[in-house]
């Protein structure tokens, strides 16, 4: 019996770097199973980026506070997750994040004070998930208010992630990771009956890890300010903005979220760098089959109870 081979391929998909990594009995075979994977997640590009106009993502946009727009179910029900995870975060995840005035941020060395908070609060005024008007029967979604924008950003490249993942468990690859810009999902083991091991950024060095995890049949993702900040008055602001006040949250460098779902673990590192340490341990203690790993500022490590670094 021939030896498994390890299949890579590393291309750009939904602007990001992608990077599909399969156990195969042979090459042609892990190609393949890799060129359905690519096209599934390019499927999902099609339905949610806001860079076409002719996306359903985009025609939902358009038509804010106008009239509600039939969707694929797919997209309804991504929706409805997104919104359970904003009830979960108290909003601090938001989808109508794309609802902000960004001639605000540009998080460069330019930016030297930040807005004042009436300005601020003002930026974020459209932000509010509890006016996306769903309509299961009809498979439409509404957005209340003129002007209100959804994205995916903070939740589709997970979602992608499971779905490859789920496109090559089908097509018979029983060992893989599917890495979406840093949101990972992994399944089976490597060629020698090892669990995979990812590395964790270093913040301060980001192209190398300060720590690693065995994992396998789950996912992770990171998320935080150590690729995009800025220094106002000796103080450092991540690029994430609080949906709450429009101010740039700061306190935490790094955040990375470990379960199963891809989907639910990009969904997550988000808020709770919005949330801050004390909150967001918290949040993640209460959810089942969820682990989180913190950088704070000072380079301080916290973790979850059920955290297992290495």
């Amino acid at each position: 019996m021939a030896k498994p081979v390890s299949v890579n391929r590393i291309l750009k998909l939904m602007g990001n770097r992608f990077e599909f990594t399969v156990i195969a009995e042979h090459e042609q075979e892990g190609n393949a199973a890799i060129d359905s994977a690519i096209k599934e997640v390019q499927r999902i590009e099609q339905l949610l980026t806001t860079y076409s106009e002719l996306s359903q993502t985009s025609l939902i946009n358009r038509h804010a506070g106008l009239k509600p727009v039939t969707v694929d179910e797919e997209v309804i029900n991504l929706i409805e997750r997104s919104i359970r995870i904003s009830e979960i975060t108290d909003g601090a995840f938001d989808i109508t994040y794309g609802s902000i005035d960004k001639r605000l941020w540009n998080f460069d060395q330019r930016m030297t004070s930040l807005p004042d908070e009436e300005t601020a609060l003002k930026s974020v005024g459209l932000i509010d998930y509890r006016n996306v008007i769903i309509d299961k029967k009809q498979s439409t979604v509404l957005l209340k208010n003129k002007g209100m924008r959804i994205g995916f950003g903070g939740i589709g490249k997970g979602y992608a992630a499971d779905r490859a993942k789920l496109v090559l468990q089908q097509l018979g690859i029983r060992s893989g990771i599917v890495n979406a810009a840093g949101d990972l999902t992994t399944w089976g083991t490597q060629i020698g009956g090892h669990a995979w091991t990812v590395g964790i950024a270093d913040p301060e060095q980001t192209d190398r890890p300060f720590s690693a995890l065995k994992i396998s049949d789950m996912a992770i993702a990171t998320s935080g300010s150590y690729e995009k900040y800025a220094t106002i008055n000796g103080k450092r602001y991540s690029h994430t903005i609080d949906p709450k006040t429009g101010l740039p949250v700061s306190g935490v460098k790094s955040v990375s979220i470990i379960c199963p779902s891809a989907e639910l673990a990009d969904a997550l590192a988000t808020p709770v760098v919005v949330m801050g340490v004390k909150v967001g341990l918290e949040l993640i203690n209460q959810i089942k089959q969820v682990a989180c790993i913190v950088i704070d500022d000072d380079d301080r490590v916290f973790t979850t109870k059920n955290i297992n670094v290495i």
